[in-house]
């Protein structure tokens, strides 16, 4: 059974129930003791000191508060079963002996299940354990941006604790859709294929998925840099990932001057399951409160893979019945309420946005398995990742048949809409009429050209990892190659070709490359006069064509 016991709050229930327990204290000692007052001066002495300490005591009878108590029947990897605390609410806080706190994730009739919120060292079978009737809640503000913590929010980097503006609960709704409007303004990646092809809008939510290795936590990275000198603030969430991966993200972070623009929430393979399952609910609320401020913010959840893996150990720790994969039946509910929380709030909201970048680990390419196609049915669109095309030295490895955005052209500059109709159509007949050359059929001289536009076209979309681009360079080498610029030369020579063409058009055009950077600016003179420039530069900087490729 639960007991109550009187402690120190301050809840308007407990305080008129301190207030009437020691009013009857008072009464019973005075009745006690009236008929000796009566008699002579030692019951007018008691009575008065009854006055005295009734007097005293009017401004501590509010602090009595009744805690439920419960009892720990038994405990072990990361989770404690216990009986008692019957008042106790899904969610709920409760704190053992040893100061670490559980949350409260199973309700029986017989008992309660509680996952720990830290070490389970000084915890054992009978210990009690106290209700505090709260919800976790973890520090939110500006103050955490340039900061690495954990998904408590407690500072893992030495730099002393953090004071938030305020603190938030981890688990909040989603905003309404009376508060969200369309997705109409371009996130840049930095990384050209995106970009151009599977376009990302600031609100959106753009699954990246692909197997182990594959760059897909190089693309998110890059997409975080590229927000420096805009008004994009940026949380990253690492979950389960290796200490020293996580580390050579921060430091990737720190020497490109996005730390100070960015949170990092780290949750590593060692940390109790609990923390992982939480850490990206906890990188979403601090996304929220910046969004809620009229920030746009963008989130990266690196990887989703591994927080179904905490909350399956979770679950089956917890004798939840496993369904399809071991993975318990509302597995889909555990993303769907982190991800419907990325949105763009309309200007009665404040007129901010929340766009994230979940990632997801596949194994051979099946992007069928079960946690896959949840997250896909949860998303505005994925970034699919290939194997193949990594191992034939493409980089990003971005497999354009297979990626979508479904937000589309409505997420992009009219420069770069007007450019990627066209990369879209040519890349697709490559890799129709490539089929036929590489079975060595006879092709005649248009389809040769098709290809050779096609191979450098592909050599065009390829970057070096943690180099994202600004738009005007996308815009600048991407048009060149659309327009048949590089068709003549060697493969070897299109990268050093496109990089000096950025160089030459900033230098001698300013004005135009500013239009193409900060305001994407399209029309037919800034056509005319950028082929006029690309025209220019390949007349007097092409390299001589020496051993040209077919």
């Amino acid at each position: 059974m639960t007991d109550q016991v009187p402690a120190t709050g301050s809840e308007d229930g407990s305080r008129l129930a301190g207030e009437r327990w020691a009013t009857e204290e008072v009464k019973r000692l005075r009745a006690g003791v009236k008929s000796a007052a009566e008699s002579g001066p030692i019951g007018a002495e008691v009575e008065r000191l009854l006055a005295l300490i009734r007097d005293r005591s009017t401004d501590k009878i509010g602090d009595v508060h009744f805690y439920d108590v419960g009892t720990v029947q038994r405990v072990g990897n990361g989770v404690a079963t216990l009986s008692g605390l019957t008042q106790a609410r899904t969610d709920e806080l409760v704190v053992f002996p040893s100061g670490v706190r559980g949350m409260v994730l199973n309700l029986d009739h017989e008992h309660i299940d509680v996952i720990l919120l830290g070490t389970e060292e000084g915890i054992h079978g009978g210990a009690l354990v106290t209700g505090t009737g709260r919800r976790l809640r973890v520090p939110v503000g500006r103050e955490l941006l340039g900061r690495v913590v954990n998904p408590l929010g407690v500072a893992l980097d030495g730099r002393g604790a953090i004071r938030g503006s305020e603190n938030r609960h981890v688990e909040r709704d989603a905003p309404t859709i009376i508060q969200r409007v369309p997705v109409t303004e371009a996130m840049h990646t930095g990384t050209k294929t995106l970009d151009a092809l599977t376009p990302i809008g600031r609100g959106q939510r753009e699954l990246i998925i692909g197997d182990r290795q594959t760059g897909k936590t190089t693309l998110a990275v890059d997409a975080i840099l590229s927000q420096l000198d805009t008004d994009v603030l940026c949380v990253y969430v690492a979950i389960g990932q290796k200490k020293s991966s996580t580390l050579a993200i921060i430091e990737t972070l720190r020497q490109n001057k996005a730390l100070a623009y960015t949170t990092v929430v780290v949750s590593s393979p060692d940390d109790p399951p609990a923390l992982r399952y939480l850490a990206p609910y906890a990188g979403c609320t601090m996304a929220e409160f910046l969004m809620d401020n009229g920030h746009d913010v963008l989130v990266v959840y690196d990887d989703l893979s591994k927080h179904a893996d905490a909350y399956r150990e979770l679950s089956l720790l917890l004798r939840r019945p496993p369904g399809r994969e071991a993975y318990p039946g509302d597995v889909f509910y555990l993303h769907a309420r982190l991800l419907e929380r990325a949105c763009k709030l309309g200007p009665e909201a404040g007129g901010g946005s929340l766009t994230a970048l979940p990632i997801v680990e596949t194994r051979s390419g099946n992007i069928a398995a079960y946690i896959p196609t949840n997250v896909i049915a949860i998303t505005d669109g994925q970034v699919i990742l290939d194997t193949n095309l990594l191992n034939r030295g493409i980089r990003p490895a971005v497999n354009v048949g297979l990626s979508v955005s479904r937000v589309g052209g409505a997420a992009q500059t009219p420069a770069m809409r007007a450019l990627a109709g066209m990369l879209r159509l040519e890349l697709a007949q490559f890799e129709e009429v490539s089929q036929f050359a590489r079975f060595g059929a006879e092709v005649d001289e248009a389809t040769r050209r098709q290809i050779r536009r096609g191979e450098r076209l592909t050599v065009a979309m390829g970057q070096a990892p943690n180099a994202p681009l600004s738009p005007a360079d996308e815009i600048i080498s991407l048009r060149a190659v659309t327009e048949g610029f590089v068709d003549d030369l060697p493969l070897s020579e299109v990268a050093a070709f496109e990089a000096e063409l950025v160089r030459y058009v900033e230098r001698n055009d300013p004005e135009l490359y500013y239009k193409l950077n900060r305001e994407g600016e399209w029309n037919d003179e800034i056509r005319k006069t950028l082929v006029a420039l690309i025209a220019e530069y390949a007349a007097v900087h092409r390299s001589p064509q020496k051993g040209m490729e077919a």
